[in-house]
């Protein structure tokens, strides 16, 4: 019999790797799945598209969509609106673009970017992604917008409430 023994210590290892078969890959299998259900989930905010009015002056009026999306404490939000049209042809990226929040009721965060797609003459402006910083449980909601555009800077500001609510990260 010690013959034996010896000749499964060759064949299967020193400790005996050759016992533990496929009722144990499982139960590695199932802590590996266990692990990934228990690992927290992304964080997303709500809503991710709200509407806003917003009045520019003697530039116009008009409504404005918010699309929002954030991955931890980055966050996103791009800008369409009926508020400005473009007077002339508008170059891709070239619209330089800041919105301001108001941050939990008091406070302020500010998104800003370059990023726009083109816009033909007399097509509404979209800006965006604009950039800003954000942390978990944060409510944001639309108060004003300043775009550079072609050098000439516009502020529309908030007629009316975030609809339909503040962005709550």
């Amino acid at each position: 019999m010690r013959h034996g023994s010896s000749m499964f210590r060759r064949q299967h290892g020193r400790f005996g790797v050759g016992r533990l078969g496929a009722g144990s890959a499982l139960g590695v299998g199932l802590v590996a799945v266990g692990a990934m259900v228990m690992a927290p989930a992304a964080t997303a905010v709500t809503p991710d598209t709200a509407t806003i009015s917003f009045d520019c002056g003697s530039y116009g009026s008009g409504t404005a969509t918010l699309k929002a999306t954030q991955d931890g404490t980055a966050a996103t939000i791009s800008v369409s609106t009926s508020a400005i049209t473009a007077p002339i042809d508008i170059a891709a990226n070239s619209v330089e673009s800041t919105l301001s929040l108001t941050k939990n009721g008091s406070d302020t965060a500010t998104f800003t970017g370059k990023s726009n797609p083109a816009i033909p003459a007399g097509g509404e402006v979209s800006t965006g992604p604009l950039n800003g910083t954000v942390a978990i449980g944060d409510s944001l909601e639309g108060k004003s917008l300043q775009v550079v555009v072609l050098g000439i800077s516009v502020t529309c500001n908030a007629t009316s409430a975030q609809a339909p609510g503040p962005f709550v990260f």
